[in-house]
């Protein structure tokens, strides 16, 4: 994959928060490693998040046929209205 360059303008509250976080005072040494930290956390966030679902999921992935049965669309919208 090529490397390149990704320029995004902030100013306002963002850009002050930027600031904040780099420099002497700061966490980071510059922009470019605090936004580059930001997209790893998400990144991390997002794969966290998939292995939670897939969790929640593989049980009733692996249930066997007749533990389920059918409901329409109109069932699940009464259900919810009850709740």
């Amino acid at each position: 994959m090529p490397s390149g360059s990704i320029h995004v303008k902030v100013s306002g509250a963002l850009q002050d928060h930027i600031q904040r976080q780099i420099g002497d005072d700061g966490l980071y040494e510059n922009a470019s490693e605090y936004i580059r930290a930001l997209i790893r956390r998400d990144l991390q966030t997002r794969d966290e998040a998939w292995d939670t679902l897939q969790k929640e999921l593989a049980p009733a992935m692996r249930a066997d046929d007749s533990e389920f049965f059918a409901v329409s669309a109109e069932d699940v919208i009464r259900r919810n209205k009850r709740s």
